[in-house]
């Protein structure tokens, strides 16, 4: 075999494997995408769920502390606030939208922790079975989006640093120009704990 064909041969099998890991390398990018709006969808989805057991809540609520009209509308009125905004997966590639997300979450999580505390005042309401047991759905609640939170700020991780170093950064500018980063949620302590609900132990 000469030495041309053979310098050829190993020109091809480098080309190949370039290209192989090139490929592999980039698709790297839409896969780690994907996961991490699927761990979106996740934090949405508890989201919702504390959002659905709300008005239950205010309901039982009232029937005990009729009086306490302003914690009772504050965290209606919140509510509102957080169900209102449109929460698809474009929101996770727009700051403003995700911050406005992230914080009317977090007056609906004030306002709900402060009507929660009010309800120290009411033995009646706190032995109420409809209430224990939103409460235990509410507290289950909490506990699934800090892990959902945590599982997607993990996912936005992996694909923020695909998108920001090499070689992965030089792939995505090839094959999928225009890909933003995504946005994670502010890591702040207070933004980590849920409100406390548990009142068995008093």
């Amino acid at each position: 075999m000469s030495s041309f064909l053979k310098t050829l041969i190993a020109l091809i099998i480098v080309v190949v494997a370039v290209g192989f890991f090139a490929v592999r390398s980039a698709n790297v990018i839409p896969t780690n995408e994907e996961f991490a709006k699927a761990k979106w969808s996740d934090v949405q989805n508890q989201y919702q769920r504390r959002a659905d057991l709300i008005p239950n809540l205010v309901e039982t609520v009232k029937g005990y502390a009729k009086q306490e009209k302003d914690v009772l509308t504050a965290v209606v009125e919140a509510r509102a606030k957080a169900t209102q905004i449109t929460v698809d997966a474009s929101l996770v590639n727009d700051p403003a939208k995700f911050k406005q997300f992230q914080d009317a979450q977090q007056q609906l999580s004030g306002a709900l922790g402060r009507l929660l505390a009010v309800t120290e005042n009411y033995p009646d309401l706190k032995s109420n079975q409809n209430f224990l047991s939103l409460q235990s759905q509410l507290e289950g609640t909490e506990n699934r989006i800090a892990v959902a939170r945590k599982d997607y700020i993990e996912a936005v991780r992996v694909f923020n640093t695909a998108i920001r170093t090499v070689p992965t950064s030089w792939l995505a500018a090839i094959f999928y120009p225009g890909t933003k980063a995504m946005e994670t949620f502010a890591a702040a302590p207070e933004n980590q704990t849920p409100p406390k609900i548990d009142f068995n132990n008093k």
